[in-house]
């Protein structure tokens, strides 16, 4: 989705962001201690943390140094998906990012999730462009990035003059992407275009492991619209696929079609994507096993490892990463497992007794009743570690992740890791940090919908998607929307 950019007189860009994927059906808030991992604000602690890497950050330092655009650099803030935003976190964030640029730049890049909510801001996203706007006025030209799990609003369009989003799940080219964004602001800066864009809703929710961009029927849609942005005049197509576990009125997927001052245009390109994307919905739904069937079929395959993805307890959804539906089946089974549990309780309690020494205690199960009971385990500590790890892999390289302190148990044929934060399966640095390889498990446990493919993909034999209840269940029906748009399918008849 690029495009080759002339020489221009140099022009100062700003760039500002906030990413969270908030899941309002996950137990508790997410307030600001949550944010203070990854907030970044200066010239030094933005190149110190991603310059070199493949981040939307790290695409938009390399791209305006590619172009000769001056950078001024903002607020940058990330928090791992969680619960609704409170409003106490939302203002400093949104107030902060406002704030953090002066009115001097000739553009600027907002760098936004899309599926972000607050108790009082459903479209929190919508919101912050207002205040940005609200500074910088409407002929201020402005980028903005999204996932592709964004629910996209009317006003998150309509209050930006670009919007270009992820075109791959697992999430392989946020660099890529943010260096279209900075070229195509670029572009606009110049004069070279004038953009337009339109906002279509496909009115379906679709769950996560239906999303891969490397086949089925998203991986159509993405060729279509690829197909579609060779046309004179479209500037970028982006196929958001959604967030089901955000209950607002927007969650679902949609397409936003930009094009260079030709709104006939986006909107042929627009309602020709709606239409392909409405004709394969029943390909958009997806088949569950039960967890004794999941492990049985594991058990049944002479090599590993099978991945049981556990995908209601997704950390990359929101989920609480504690979720032992699967655990009492692994104990029992004859074969070796890994599996990674967010329990501070349990991960302290091993730090106290030490390398070596015998664990017994209850552990996962302790954020809520969806997520199954705390598990007896007893098991030899064979690792203690900081928990501190650069991904490695293909999503996010050279990001630093901090899980907070790490136990390697080994438990019969299971073996845990033990973390007090969670951490989403998106790097095989996760595991190979703890002196583990995957390779060499029957079984592996994944609290991903798809993105754990960037971390054990080129090491599965088969994966099993697993039905268990949970905050990212696939099965729409086990959630109470209120605020959502309706009718949607699957949830709704639609002729």
């Amino acid at each position: 989705m690029d495009h080759s950019i002339s020489n221009q007189p140099k022009k100062a860009i700003g760039v500002v962001g906030v990413v969270h994927e908030t899941n309002t059906f996950a137990p508790g808030m997410t307030g600001m201690d949550a944010f203070m991992d990854d907030w970044i604000v200066g010239k030094d602690a933005f190149i110190d943390r991603y310059s070199g890497t493949k981040t939307s950050m790290g695409g938009v330092i390399d791209a305006s140094k590619e172009l000769g655009l001056e950078l001024r650099l903002g607020l940058y803030t990330q928090a791992t998906p969680s619960g609704m935003v409170t409003d106490e976190a939302f203002d400093v964030i949104a107030d902060g990012l406002v704030n953090s640029v002066d009115r001097s730049i000739d553009g600027l890049v907002v760098i936004l999730h899309g599926a972000m909510v607050a108790v009082s801001y459903r479209d929190a996203e919508g919101e912050i462009l207002r205040r940005l706007r609200a500074k910088f006025g409407s002929s201020l030209p402005m980028a903005v990035t999204l996932d592709l799990h964004a629910n996209v609003s009317p006003t998150m369009v309509d209050l930006s003059d670009l919007i270009v989003a992820y075109d791959t799940y697992p999430h392989v080219d946020i660099f890529d992407r943010a260096v279209e964004a900075v070229r195509l602001l670029k572009r606009q800066l110049d004069g070279e275009i004038k953009p337009v864009h339109k906002l279509v809703h496909t009115r379906m929710l679709v769950p996560p492991q239906a999303m891969l961009t490397d086949s089925g029927a998203m991986k159509e849609l993405m060729d279509l619209a690829f197909a579609l942005e060779k046309e004179p005049g479209v500037l970028n197509i982006s196929v958001a696929g959604g967030f089901p576990y955000s209950d607002v009125a927007d969650a679902g997927m949609s397409i936003v079609v930009t094009a260079d001052r030709d709104t006939a245009l986006a909107e042929r390109c627009a309602e020709r994507m709606r239409a392909a994307a409405w004709e394969r919905r029943e390909r958009f739904m997806v088949r569950q096993a039960e967890p004794a069937e999941a492990v049985a079929i594991a058990l049944q395959h002479a090599e590993g490892p099978i991945v049981l993805t556990e995908s209601s307890d997704n950390v990359g959804g929101g989920s609480p990463a504690d979720s032992t539906h699967l655990l009492p089946f692994l104990l029992e089974a004859p074969k070796t497992s890994l599996m990674v549990l967010c329990d501070p309780e349990a991960v302290r309690l091993a730090a106290k007794l030490g390398i070596g020494a015998e664990l017994r205690c209850a552990v996962g199960g302790k954020t809520d009743g969806l997520h199954g009971e705390p598990v007896p385990v007893t098991g030899t500590i064979r690792t203690l570690f900081d928990g501190n790890y650069t991904h490695i892999g293909a999503y996010m390289t050279g990001q630093n992740v901090r899980m907070g302190l790490t136990a390697v148990v080994q438990c019969g044929n299971v073996t845990l890791i033990l973390t007090e934060k969670r951490v989403a399966p998106w790097d095989p640095g996760h595991v190979r940090s703890v002196g583990l390889y995957p390779e060499q498990y029957h079984i592996i446990v994944a609290k991903s919908a798809l993105a754990w493919k960037t971390a054990f993909g080129d090491v599965a034999k088969l994966a099993i998607d697993v039905d268990i209840p949970g905050c990212c269940s696939a099965n729409m029906q086990r959630f109470r929307y209120e605020a959502l748009n309706r009718p949607i399918y699957p949830l709704d008849a639609i002729e």
